[in-house]
């Protein structure tokens, strides 16, 4: 289990595997599935969660669920010790000095998670997408800013073209009636913290032996710390008191499972692309979130315009176009150098993205 074998992908000779092609293909489709059922169920869930009129309470939303990953990285760190040849989980000890080593990307982390579940809260599953679509674009412009990283022409017609998707998102949003600008612009934070949190991670891995559980480990003890304050400052200690459902074993059931959910989207995110490759996961994401947009209007019974539709396009294969330039930019540069680079941009940011 985890990712210890994430660096393997699906482009393995067949002939060493031993398998037939039928069953690969099997196995491929299957993780794939796993991974749109986590992703998909995890984001409405929060919704759910986040959509409780009787607990406006995000921050301690979103408290919990990191709760729920440190207790869960104690648990398979003692699964893997009960079972060393089924379960394969670093040691997660508390570590002072690596916990303050990883505290800027915590701080980071907080902002990237709270405002992905903002967004999520105020625009809905339908527009989450598009709301929260900047990533590309920021990661672009910080790269630059801070890391010097210069992006080709290619790309960033690419970002264009996902810029243009997002204006005409909010204007259609706009014409309907329905636009939160409070989503738009925490969607907005959201996407700027997702491409810092990629920044930060690769900067932070040595300190936790580049394993990405551990790092997950220390980044939600971290947050765990950090929005206690948090929560009593914006006044949400009040509002958890007088909540009517706080001894509702339902409520803390779905909880729970949005934590459990939001854990098991690192396992799945690493094992999409252990049987594939992190291109094809990135291809696999934005069908997800194609997908997802789909499935919040037909159950919201939604009537939206054919340029509502078309901002969704341009934003979906924009970033689809994004991905496959870089794929092409990364073949130029060594194998081994090529496969690090492009694991560490997507695992650690699909992670870390407790509302993707």
């Amino acid at each position: 289990m985890a990712l210890a074998g994430s660096e393997k992908t699906a482009a393995a000779d067949p002939e060493d595997s031993g398998e037939t092609f039928l069953l690969r293909a099997a196995r491929i489709a299957a993780v794939v599935a796993l991974y749109w059922f986590i992703s998909i169920t995890m984001v409405f869930l929060n919704n759910y969660l986040l959509d409780d009129r009787d607990l406006d309470a995000p921050l301690f939303v979103t408290f919990f669920q990191c709760a729920v990953s440190v207790m869960l990285c104690w648990i398979m760190q003692l699964l893997s010790r009960a079972c060393p040849g089924i379960i394969d989980f670093p040691s997660v000890k508390l570590d002072q000095k690596t916990s303050r080593e990883v505290l800027p990307l915590s701080v980071v982390f907080i902002g990237m998670i709270t405002f992905n579940n903002l967004c999520l809260k105020f625009v809905g599953v339908a527009f989450y997408t598009v709301g929260r679509s900047l990533s590309t674009v920021f990661n672009v412009l910080l790269s630059y800013v801070i890391l010097k990283q210069t992006t080709s022409f290619q790309a960033l017609l690419c970002c264009g073209v996902i810029l243009g998707g997002f204006w005409l998102g909010v204007d259609q949003e706009g014409i309907a009636g329905s636009l939160s600008w409070s989503g738009v612009f925490f969607g907005v934070l959201a996407s700027a913290c997702v491409s810092l949190n990629a920044i930060y991670t690769k900067k932070v891995m040595p300190s936790v032996d580049g394993n990405i559980w551990k790092l997950s480990f220390y980044n939600n003890l971290n947050a765990c710390v950090l929005f206690l304050p948090l929560i009593l400052v914006f006044g949400e200690g009040g509002r958890i008191i007088s909540f009517s459902r706080l001894t509702d074993l339902s409520f803390w059931g779905m909880m729970t499972l949005g934590g459990v959910f939001g854990f098991g989207i690192g396992y799945v995110t690493g094992l999409q692309i252990k049987y594939t490759s992190p291109l094809t996961h990135n291809v696999s994401g934005t069908a997800k979130a194609c997908v997802q947009t789909v499935i919040a209007v037909v159950y919201n019974s939604s009537t939206k315009s054919p340029l509502w539709w078309t901002s969704n396009m341009m934003v979906l294969g924009g970033s689809s176009a994004y991905t496959w330039v870089k794929s092409q930019e990364m073949k130029k540069t060594p194998p081994k150098e090529s496969q690090d680079t492009a694991k560490e941009k997507l695992l650690p940011v699909e992670k870390s993205g407790m509302g993707v």
